[in-house]
């Protein structure tokens, strides 16, 4: 994986101002950077997108693939809970999805507790404040690693022959 894509929705744009005592006072370019920071460390390229429109977020999704992204993480925000919109896209796309939330969800109102997202992500990272992001990248590239075979250093590929065959023979 050489790219990922970190998408945030609504309100995400009013980090650092926006009940900090819930979401934290680091405001939303200094987590870009700070995610930008550890792709380059990780060896990805990391580019961080904000919407607080729903159908820009589903286009984004939709051009994730196209793009050259190889894994999405994502923060829905409020749409979490609803939007049926962004939780169609999320499994009509390829390319794998981490949900992510600053807050636990899981700890808060109880209309906060449902994510119609989470069933067709490939997981959901909530509650580690703006490490959620970094924890959704990590996963996305061990996920990735762990569709690849691993490979011996220096050693050449082997080509294996049918029983019975030598080199250079024709049957």
């Amino acid at each position: 994986m050489k790219r990922v894509l970190v998408l945030h929705g609504p309100n995400l744009n009013l980090l650092g101002t926006r009940e900090p005592a819930v979401y934290g006072s680091v405001s939303l370019p200094e987590v870009d950077r700070a995610l930008r920071q550890h792709g380059q460390r990780r060896g990805v390229v990391v580019d961080c997108r904000q919407s607080n429109l729903e159908g820009q977020l589903v286009t984004w999704l939709q051009g994730a693939e196209r793009e050259g992204y190889g894994g999405v993480v994502f923060n829905p925000g409020a749409f979490t809970h609803y939007s049926i919109a962004l939780r169609d896209a999320v499994a009509a796309i390829r390319v794998p999805v981490v949900e992510v939330h600053l807050s636990n969800i899981h700890g808060r109102e109880e209309f906060r507790r449902h994510s119609v997202i989470a069933a067709v992500s490939r997981g959901q990272i909530s509650g580690f404040g703006p490490e959620s992001y970094v924890l959704g990248i990590d996963a996305l590239l061990t996920m990735n690693d762990a569709h690849q075979p691993p490979r011996r250093a220096g050693s050449p590929a082997r080509v294996r022959r049918a029983p019975g065959r030598r080199r250079g023979s024709r049957r």
